[in-house]
């Protein structure tokens, strides 16, 4: 088991752009979800999937499993999702010393960027990259389950 500690935020601007080193196709979809506990499946670049199961309030810190499965299994498995698929491009951006997951989402949350930053310790605002936009951390509408069961939110709207 690992603690997931992570920040999100809206991402303002194209900045961030030119200092992306890689990118990944992510498509996932949730096979459960409720307060406190998720089991998502995530397929990446079309060749790697995983189950992770998160635990915990949708905030800084959860626990999480998470298993390399068969991609066969995972494309099977779409047919019991519940919600909608998210497709997303994630760039992986470094700055001072951190990496932010930069995902800029596609279909109907087009438009929609957020930057992830998973570290354990308190990152200053001095310290954060100035294309970060507000802090959604802990604002249920922004999580990847919420963003495949609910409403878009009103950053895409």
């Amino acid at each position: 088991m690992a603690k997931e500690i992570e920040r999100k935020f809206l991402v303002s601007g194209p900045d961030w752009r030119s200092l992306a080193m890689a990118k990944v196709e992510i498509r996932q979809f949730y096979l459960a979800s409720t307060e406190g506990r998720s089991l998502r499946v995530r397929i990446t670049d079309g060749v790697k999937a995983k189950l992770t199961l998160k635990f915990g309030e949708q905030g800084r810190e959860r626990d999480e499993f998470e298993y390399s499965i068969p991609l066969v299994d995972a494309e099977a498995m779409r047919e019991f999702a519940v919600g909608n698929v998210i497709e997303k491009t994630r760039h992986h951006v470094s700055h001072r010393g951190h990496l932010y997951e930069v995902d800029v989402f596609h279909g109907p949350l087009t438009g929609l960027i957020i930057a992830e930053l998973e570290t354990p310790e308190e990152v200053a605002a001095s310290m954060l990259p100035p294309w970060l936009g507000r802090e959604v951390t802990g604002e249920a509408q922004y999580y990847n389950s919420s963003l495949a069961l609910g409403d878009i939110p009103e950053a895409v709207a």
